[in-house]
């Protein structure tokens, strides 16, 4: 079972992650977008949108610095083992409040909403409830290990398991003696991971630089005469 858990199922979800978003980017190029609301209600998406975003951030920011990088790599730079622990616990539960609240505030508006909840799908639904989950698992073993509990580093433990996935070399033994809460963690971002290029979450590996100097609306003149000055871009003349 440990085998299972820790070695074939990380690299299932690898897999899957993967050769999904290839599969959804080559036959599903224009569903490829979040789907947005915003048309349809702005109160609560201007509270709960910002607030998840930014709270995911941080969240994805510690788990980067918490599993990729060493703990001897931190405390080379001077970074001791106590001051990463404090900063990570403190920043982790701030942002994981602030995420779980940002998601409460934008399923209620999803749910409550007319036009938005018949805009809402299957996928969008599972999404929420496996992104809830791991959330709210995520932010119980932070409190109930670090903040209630006498503490407990998973820089020991988790984090060399999951550079060892990407080593080649899996170790499930690692996980043993993981707390129950950091072990739930860790399988329901595994789901995560699969379900991930199936639904509105493929928008988080696309960045729209193009967005920023494409005009809103390409006005065409009836005027043979182009003028002198050189074309913007994005206002090329059509003919």
């Amino acid at each position: 079972m440990s085998t299972l858990l820790w070695v074939v199922l990380p690299y299932l979800a690898i897999a899957v992650f993967v050769l999904g978003h290839v599969w959804r980017y080559r036959y599903d190029k224009f569903g490829w977008t979040t789907r947005s609301s915003q048309l349809y209600e702005r109160r609560l998406l201007r509270i709960g949108s910002p607030l998840f975003h930014f709270g995911i951030l941080v969240v994805a920011l510690g788990h980067v610095g918490g599993l990729v990088i060493p703990d001897a790599w931190t405390e080379a730079v001077g970074i001791t083992e106590h001051m990463y622990h404090v900063v990570a616990v403190v920043l982790g539960t701030i942002a994981g409040f602030c995420t779980l609240a940002g998601l409460a505030i934008l399923i209620y508006r999803r749910r409550t909403v007319g036009p938005v909840f018949l805009a809402t799908t299957r996928n969008d639904k599972l999404m929420y409830a496996v992104l809830t989950i791991t959330i709210a698992l995520g932010l119980a073993a932070t409190v109930a290990a670090n903040v209630v509990g006498g503490g407990y580093n998973y820089r020991e433990s988790v984090s060399p398991w999951f550079r060892s996935v990407f080593y080649l070399q899996p170790d499930a033994g690692l996980m043993t003696g993981v707390p129950i809460l950091f072990q739930l963690h860790a399988l329901s971002a595994l789901a995560l991971f699969c379900i991930w290029p199936f639904t509105r979450l493929v928008h988080m590996l696309t960045a729209p630089i193009g967005y920023v100097t494409r005009p809103y609306i390409v006005y065409r003149s009836r005027d043979e005469h182009l003028g002198m000055h050189r074309t913007r871009r994005g206002w090329e003349r059509v003919q």
